[in-house]
């Protein structure tokens, strides 16, 4: 398998996060003072409190995908090692942050790092994230919010790029939802689009059905339309 990283834009991102980590703590803690000190500034320190926690959560974006190791991309990277070299790996090369492309077709993978139990009720058509602490959840995690909702706006993007490579008749678009987290458990059966955890991620694509798959002139074409470093 070929993998192709958009390095320059991880470093990017890392120190992105950085400097709103750091900012998200001068913040607070200059709420945190203003309370302590001058409570007759208390709507103030409430402003700075608010502004502090925004920051951080932006901080908490950035880090989780982009200054933490494993990342995401490195995750995924170990999880499909020993695919054929006819894949590649397609790393925040494009607006869509994780796709690959080979036998199999074109598939978007959307990579969560929830931790927890991870549920979908097909009844309800609801997701929901469990057997995490609450505090975790708050300050080092992002929700888990709608993943359906996040998957169709990316198919869009990627349908998007294909229509101008290959016209209206372009290879159709696939995706599954992957969680990264090594513990994380994920009972998602009955879900609207493949749901894994990231340890059954190269399995899924070594028995993906055939019918998923285009011809190797048409990879080709769209290897050379997407950008390569």
């Amino acid at each position: 398998m070929k993998i192709i990283t958009n390095t320059k834009l991880i470093e990017r991102n890392n120190k992105a996060g950085r400097i709103l980590t750091l900012a998200a703590i001068a913040v607070l803690g200059g709420g945190f003072f203003i309370s302590i000190s001058k409570p007759e500034l208390a709507l103030w320190s409430y402003v700075a409190l608010l502004i502090g926690y925004i920051v951080s959560q932006l901080g908490i974006y950035f880090v989780n995908r982009w200054g933490n190791s494993p990342r995401p991309d490195e995750t995924i990277v170990k999880a499909l090692k020993g695919l054929p070299g006819d894949y590649t790996l397609y790393n925040y090369m494009i607006p869509v942050p994780h796709v690959l492309v080979g036998p199999a077709g074109i598939w978007i993978l959307e990579a969560f790092h929830q931790r927890g139990e991870i549920t979908y009720n097909d009844q309800k058509n609801r997701w929901k994230q469990s057997h995490v602490n609450i505090l975790l959840k708050i300050f080092s995690q992002e929700g888990l919010g709608n993943p359906e909702k996040i998957v169709k706006s990316h198919q869009r993007d990627l349908e998007n790029i294909l229509g101008k490579i290959f016209g209206e008749d372009h290879p159709p678009v696939h995706s599954v939802l992957v969680f990264t987290e090594s513990k994380t458990v994920v009972d998602a059966q009955n879900a609207p689009i493949p749901t894994l955890s990231i340890d059954k991620l190269k399995d899924f694509f070594r028995r993906a059905p055939k019918e998923n798959s285009f011809s190797a002139e048409q990879i080709k074409q769209l290897k050379e339309a997407f950008p390569s470093e």
